[in-house]
């Protein structure tokens, strides 16, 4: 099916048009015509950009948004956290895991996300025992994916010890556990999964140098050693702090001593970096998975950003534990915090550039390489992920150029009008077409898991 779309004015590669024509075949763009009118039965977009990659999501912890934010008799960190998701964690059936994964997919697309990367491993049965199908919460990822149409990069995760020297897991996280042979045939069913996805593909998540030894990392990466390959580092002190008590080096420090980190790796959060580190991780062609907003709730820290730019660090931003989900919300985050810190403005920004068009290209080109597909570009052959904003939105009205993705991010603006996937259109009027069926279904759930 051929689809056109008009937009006055588009992203293009090399900066803002006015008056693309885009043509939609078999998924990709076909053609990019500028300077031209619009034509009988061309879709009608305002302003046209290239759909965002999300390197980073735990479904399932978005039914838990908003019921870790009491404080406790002492003082809450991530740690404190944890124990909530924990619990959260022993709940989920595989159909609430389902629906809970397709609403949340649904609010990605809806505020511009066009791909996610689901690090996936709320893998057994509440109890901790393995399903028949050992794929089957996997399935479950796969069937939400497919009733939203977001782009899927499906990691699973090997998680199997509870803290750094190989210690056994908590009974808590049970569900999570997998031994290696256990692990090398969920990695076999999972690809099925995407398999049977258009568009979709599959990493290897080794959760952290927590979780895993250094064998059994090493084991992962060796599983598929072409596919993107993430896993947690450096997100908390006490991680840092545990880690030199284990080996006498700081995790990323090890990683990289020990293990070949190139441009298939990405590492998320990697919070608290020194200045070698930074500088070796931006070297490696590795990308950071940052993900501003749970860091920020989570009371993280701040990533080294400008540092990590200046030594030419890839980067991608994702939503981690889906506590508020959008594009603009974690690049805004992401640049807030650095003023924070730095008790400056536009600190992402290259001089004399816009800090808005800077977080926008390097989280659009960085989380495509992290998920291990073509970057999002509004050209022929590449993949038609396409996100339109209304430009007659108050935040955005008299805004040109790059001052649009300026005022898109830092207005808090909700002007996505629409979005394409794989040339199919998902969101009109700033609607998942989805949205009517699934929210009774979610809010069902979340009920449930209430009274549980």
């Amino acid at each position: 099916m051929t689809v056109a779309i008009h937009a006055g004015t588009a992203l293009l590669p090399d900066g803002f048009a006015k008056d693309v024509r885009l043509t939609l075949e078999g998924g990709r763009i076909a053609a990019v015509e500028t300077g031209v009118a619009a034509r009988p039965g061309d879709h009608r977009a305002k302003l046209l950009l290239p759909g965002m990659s999300n390197v980073h999501s735990h479904a399932f912890q978005r039914a838990m948004a908003g019921l870790a934010e009491i404080r406790g008799p002492a003082t809450d960190t991530f740690w404190t956290w944890r124990e909530v998701m924990y619990h959260h964690a022993l709940t989920l059936d595989p159909d609430q895991m389902e629906t809970v994964a397709a609403w949340l997919y649904l609010e990605m697309v809806e505020a511009g996300f066009t791909r996610v990367g689901e690090f996936h491993y709320l893998h057994h049965d509440r109890d901790g025992r393995p399903y028949a199908d050992i794929g089957e919460m996997a399935g479950r990822i796969g069937a939400a994916a497919a009733e939203t149409g977001i782009g899927l990069t499906l990691l699973p995760v090997l998680y199997a010890h509870a803290t750094f020297g190989g210690v056994a897991p908590q009974p808590r996280q049970r569900r999570f556990i997998c031994g290696r042979d256990q692990f090398a045939a969920l990695m076999d069913a999972s690809e099925a999964v995407v398999r049977g996805l258009p568009g979709a593909n599959i990493g290897v998540a080794p959760h952290s140098l927590r979780a895993v030894t250094p064998d059994e990392l090493a084991f992962a990466a060796a599983l598929r050693p072409e596919r993107p390959l993430h896993m947690h580092i450096s997100e908390q002190v006490k991680e840092v702090e545990d880690c030199l008590a284990w080996c006498g080096k700081r995790p990323v420090e090890w990683l990289l001593d020990a293990m070949p980190v190139d441009a298939r790796w990405c590492l998320v959060h990697a919070t608290h970096l020194t200045p070698a580190e930074t500088q070796r991780l931006a070297a490696s062609g590795a990308a950071a998975g940052l993900c501003p907003v749970t860091e920020a709730n989570l009371g993280d820290g701040t990533f080294n950003g400008p540092a990590y730019l200046a030594a030419g660090g890839r980067f991608g931003v994702g939503t981690d534990s889906n506590v508020l989900i959008g594009v603009a919300d974690e690049l805004r985050q992401l640049e807030y915090a650095q003023r924070l810190f730095h008790r400056e403005r536009n600190v992402m920004a290259a001089a004399g550039g816009s800090v808005g068009r800077r977080l926008f290209g390097e989280a659009l080109s960085g989380g495509a390489q992290a998920l291990g597909v073509s970057e999002p570009r509004l050209a022929p052959d590449a993949p038609a992920d396409l996100v339109a904003l209304d430009t007659d939105h108050p935040g955005l009205v008299g805004r040109a150029g790059d001052q649009l993705l300026d005022a898109f991010i830092f207005t808090g603006a909700k002007a996505i009008d629409a979005v394409w996937i794989a040339g199919r259109q998902l969101v009109a009027d700033g609607r998942h077409i989805a949205r009517d069926r699934l929210a009774p279904r979610f809010a069902a759930v979340m009920r449930d898991l209430a009274a549980a």
